[in-house]
């Protein structure tokens, strides 16, 4: 049997530990365990985001195939909540693939430092 391990957290390479630091924060409510210049770590006690600065850090282009990753919030409010994302530096890229004639599953937003996530409203 394979030893299970558990997860116990996201590290993103960034310019600014600090700074997405606080940015993450306000968007989970996540405390900010530690920030300083070369890292920022924040948690709610079993879950935790980390951030390492890189110098000269670069995000990939979106779309494309340069995405490592990205990170998904539910959110009660999809509209206000991309709204309060972007008043805190988010940006919102013009490729949206979660919208269709359909409706909203999803909205792709970028952090400060160009990191992808995707912000989901709860199920109805």
């Amino acid at each position: 049997m394979t030893t299970k391990a558990k997860l116990i957290a996201f590290t993103i390479d960034c310019d600014d530990p600090r700074k997405l630091a606080a940015f993450y924060h306000e968007v989970t409510g996540f405390e900010i365990q530690y920030s300083e210049e070369e890292y920022a770590a924040i948690g709610d006690g079993s879950t935790n985001i980390y951030f390492g600065r890189v110098p000269g850090y670069k995000p990939g282009e979106w779309p494309s195939a340069d995405k490592k990753f990205h990170l998904d919030f539910r959110v009660p409010d999809l509209d206000k909540a991309v709204e309060e994302y972007i008043a805190l530096g988010a940006v919102k890229p013009e490729f949206q693939p979660g919208v269709t004639e359909e409706g909203t599953r999803w909205i792709v937003l970028q952090d400060p430092e160009g990191h992808l996530f995707c912000v989901v409203p709860e199920q109805s």
